[in-house]
C-alpha cells in the first residue's frame, strides 16, 4: 500500500498549553513544525478552571512572556475580569489572575498557531515514536528519535520530538461507579502512544486530577453570596500589552460556603468515591485536593470556600471552584444542593476525575530532554506537573531546547537563581516527585528578586538572544533599565535639610521629623512615604526625569508613559526593600557558584569510592548537570557533596594532563 511520509524539523505532540508554547517556539525560530492533537477543537482547552495565573502561577506567565511566549498575549485578549492577588502584603508575592472566557481563550489561541509561519497543525493520534541507536562520546544516549507515526500509519521524518501529551495518555474519567475511557470534557484519549514510549525505555506512572461540576447560572441564586469584583486598575500580564487596551468591564464571581450538612453527606457517600473505593490508581494533586479530600483530612474545619465563577461571556455555564469531586452524579447534586446559593442549582455537566499517564521528569535533564533518548523533549503535565501556566513554560522551554538542538546552538538553561520557571524545572527533574507538582512562591528562595513585576528586566535579553523578542522589545527593556539606575542614583545623591518645608511635608503624612539631613531615598524607605508622595518636595524631578528621558530616546528609542508607569515601580521597590535585595544577591552568588561546577554526562560514579552506596545511586540514577543540582537531590548529603568536589577537582587534572 502507499506510504504517507513527510519531512518536517520538529514534531509537537499535543496542542495543549504546553505544546502551543513548543510549536510557536520552534516555527517562530524558522523551524518546519508540525502540532498533532487529537482534536483542533481541543487547542488550549481549559478542561479545568477557566483562569490563568494566581498565586506564583502569575510569576510563570509573565516570564513564559518575558521570554517570547504567547499565554500573556492571549488572555490579556480574552480576560472577563482580573486580579492583582495578595497586594495587602510584599511585592515579592504580589501575583495577577485573570478570569478567562474559556472558548474565546482557546479560539485565539488557534488562530495565533493557524497564522504562524512554519507551522501546521494536523489532527491525528500520534501512536509510535520511531528512533535508531545513538552512540556519542561523552553523553549517555544510548538512542536517537528520528520521527513519528500516526494511527492511520502516516510517518513524519524530524530532527526532534516534543511530547506534551497532557491528561490524554490512556486517560479514563470517573464519575462514582461510572467510568469512561476519554480524556478531558469527553474527548478522545491517546491510547496507543503509551506502549511505544515503554519500548524506547521510557518509566511512566499514573497519575490523577479532577474537576468540579458546572451550573447552569441562571439556576444559582447569587443573593446568598459574596460577590467578587475586579481590580478597578487592570494591570495586563504581558509586557508588550499597552495597560490602556484592557481597561474594560468586567464580570463578576462569586464566593459561598459549603457547610456541615454538605461534608456530613459527602462523608455518608465514602464508600461510593473512586478515590476511597480504591478504584482510582493514580495519585492526586495535594494542593488542589477534591472536596471528599478536604472533608476527610481537614476534618475540624466546618466549611470550605466556593467560588462560582463565569466560564465565559456567551455561556451560562460556571464553574464551581474549591469542590472538585469524583463522587456519583445523586451525590454530587444532593451535596451540591446544601451551599448557599446552589439549592436549586442544575449541573450542566457533572464533576470527575481523570487518571492519565505520565512520567518521572528525573529522567530528563534541565533543557528537558530525555537523558537516554537524543532529539527527544517532553512538556507540560506529561512531566508530572499541575496546571496551565506550569504545563506552558516547560512547554516553551522544551521547544526552545528542541530548536537550540537542531541549530547547533547552546541550550537555554534557566536556573533557580533567575526565575520561577528554572525553580520548577529544577524542582521536576531533581526531586521524585510522587505527586502532580504544584509551583508556590514559597518554592523559589530567592523571591524578592524573582518578583513578577521584574520579570522583563530578569528574561527579556534571554529570550532577544535566543530569538523570540524583538529589537525594539530588547531596546524598551534596555532603555527601562537604564532610567531606572539614572533615577534611584539621583534619589541617593538628593539631600534635603531640615527646613520647615520638609518638617511640614513629613508631619501631614504622617513621619518623624528630620534631625538633620537626609536624601530622598532614606525617605522613601520609610512605610507611611513612596516615590509619589516625595514629588511634593523633589524639586529637580520633572527637569531630571525630562533630562534621563531624553539620552535614553536617543540611546533605545521612543521612552513613553506606560514605561515610565513602569520605571517608577521599579524605583520604589528597589530603594524601599534595597537591605533585603542586597542579602538575597550575596545569597545567589554562593548559589551560582555551585551551579557553575558542571559535572561531566558521564562521570563514572562507581570509581568514587568515598561516596555513600546511596549517594552514589542517586547520582547515578539523576545524572545531575552540576554541583548545585547534586546537593538538592534526596539522599545526597553535604559530606557526599565535599567528596564530589574533591574527585572533580582530581578529575580535571587528570583529563588537563591526558590532554
Amino acid at each position: 500500500m502507499p506510504e504517507i511520509r513527510e519531512k518536517v524539523d520538529v514534531c509537537v505532540v499535543g496542542a495543549g498549553h504546553a505544546g502551543c508554547e513548543a510549536a510557536l517556539a520552534c516555527a517562530r525560530l524558522g523551524l518546519e513544525t508540525v502540532i498533532f492533537t487529537v482534536s483542533v477543537d481541543s487547542i488550549a482547552l481549559m478542561p479545568c478552571n477557566p483562569n490563568v495565573g494566581g498565586s506564583s502561577k502569575g510569576h510563570l506567565v509573565r516570564e513564559l512572556d518575558a521570554l517570547g511566549g504567547e499565554m500573556g498575549k492571549n488572555i490579556d485578549k480574552t480576560f472577563i475580569q482580573s486580579k492583582m492577588l495578595n497586594v495587602s502584603k510584599g511585592p515579592a508575592v504580589h501575583s495577577l489572575r485573570a478570569q478567562a472566557d474559556k472558548s474565546e481563550y482557546s479560539r485565539a489561541m488557534r488562530k495565533v498557531l493557524e497564522m504562524q509561519d512554519h507551522l501546521t497543525i494536523k489532527q491525528a493520534e500520534v501512536c509510535d515514536l520511531l528512533w535508531e541507536d545513538y552512540s556519542c562520546e561523552g553523553e549517555i544516549a544510548e538512542k536517537r528519535v528520528i520521527g513519528v507515526k500516526t494511527f492511520t500509519g502516516a510517518i513524519y521524518e524530524c530532527k526532534a520530538v516534543v511530547l506534551c501529551t497532557g491528561t490524554y495518555l490512556k486517560a479514563r474519567c470517573l464519575c462514582g461507579e461510572s467510568i469512561t475511557y476519554t480524556g478531558p470534557n469527553g474527548l478522545q484519549a491517546a491510547n496507543h502512544l503509551t506502549d511505544s514510549l515503554k519500548k524506547i525505555g521510557i518509566e511512566l506512572r499514573r497519575f490523577k486530577t479532577g474537576t468540579p461540576a458546572r451550573m447552569d447560572g441562571r439556576s444559582i441564586d447569587y443573593s446568598k453570596m459574596e460577590e467578587q469584583f475586579g481590580d478597578e486598575k487592570i494591570v495586563p500580564f504581558s509586557f508588550s500589552t499597552d495597560p490602556d487596551d484592557v481597561q474594560k468591564e468586567q464580570v463578576s464571581c462569586w464566593l459561598t460556603y459549603t457547610n456541615e450538612r454538605t461534608h456530613e453527606i459527602i462523608r455518608n457517600n465514602l464508600d461510593r468515591s473512586p478515590i476511597y473505593a480504591g478504584i482510582i490508581e493514580g495519585t492526586g494533586p495535594r494542593y488542589c485536593p477534591s472536596i471528599e479530600d478536604k472533608v476527610v483530612k481537614f476534618a475540624e474545619k466546618d466549611r470550605h470556600q466556593v467560588f462560582i465563577e463565569p466560564e465565559g461571556l456567551h455561556t451560562n455555564e460556571m464553574y464551581v471552584g474549591g469542590m472538585s469531586s469524583s463522587l456519583p452524579e445523586d451525590v454530587q447534586i444532593a451535596m451540591y444542593r446544601t451551599v448557599p446559593g446552589l439549592e436549586h442549582c442544575r449541573i450542566v455537566r457533572n464533576a470527575y476525575a481523570i487518571e492519565y499517564d505520565c512520567i518521572n521528569a528525573r529522567q530528563l535533564y534541565p533543557s528537558l530532554e530525555f537523558k537516554k533518548i537524543k532529539g527527544l523533549f517532553s512538556g507540560g503535565q506529561f512531566n508530572g506537573s499541575s496546571g496551565y501556566e506550569e504545563a506552558a513554560c516547560q512547554g516553551l522551554v522544551a521547544g526552545i531546547n528542541a530548536s537550540m538542538e537542531i541549530m547547533g546552538k547552546e541550550a537555554l538553561l534557566l536556573d533557580r537563581s533567575e526565575s520561577y520557571i528554572g525553580v520548577l524545572i529544577d524542582d521536576l527533574v531533581t526531586k521524585d516527585n510522587r505527586e502532580p507538582y504544584r509551583m508556590m512562591t514559597s518554592r523559589a528562595e530567592y523571591r524578592l528578586l524573582l518578583r513578577q513585576d521584574n520579570a522583563d528586566l530578569r528574561l527579556r535579553e534571554r529570550g532577544y538572544k535566543i530569538g523570540l523578542v524583538s529589537e525594539e522589545q530588547w531596546k524598551e527593556v534596555q532603555a527601562k533599565k537604564f532610567l531606572i539606575q539614572k533615577e534611584i542614583s539621583r534619589l541617593k545623591n538628593t539631600v534635603v535639610g531640615a527646613n520647615s518645608e520638609i518638617q511640614n511635608f513629613l508631619q501631614s503624612h504622617g513621619s518623624s521629623f528630620l534631625r538633620t539631613g537626609t536624601s530622598l531615598a532614606e525617605l522613601i524607605c520609610r512605610p507611611e512615604l513612596s516615590y509619589e508622595m516625595i514629588g511634593e518636595i523633589d524639586k529637580d524631578r520633572t527637569d531630571s526625569v525630562s533630562a534621563f528621558k531624553a539620552e535614553a530616546e536617543k540611546l533605545f528609542g521612543t521612552v513613553d508613559q506606560k514605561l515610565w508607569n513602569a520605571v517608577k515601580e521599579q524605583v520604589e521597590i528597589e530603594i524601599k526593600y534595597e537591605g533585603y535585595i542586597l542579602r538575597q544577591k550575596r545569597q545567589v552568588e554562593q548559589f551560582q557558584k555551585m551551579e557553575g561546577k558542571k559535572i561531566p554526562d558521564n562521570l563514572d560514579y562507581d570509581k568514587i569510592s568515598s561516596l555513600r552506596l546511596e549517594a552514589r545511586q542517586k547520582l547515578k540514577e539523576f545524572r545531575p548537570v552540576s554541583v548545585g543540582q547534586a546537593s538538592r537531590i534526596s539522599g545526597v548529603s553535604p559530606a557526599d557533596i565535599s567528596v564530589l568536589m574533591v574527585y572533580l577537582e582530581h578529575y580535571k587534572r587528570m583529563e588537563k594532563d591526558e590532554g
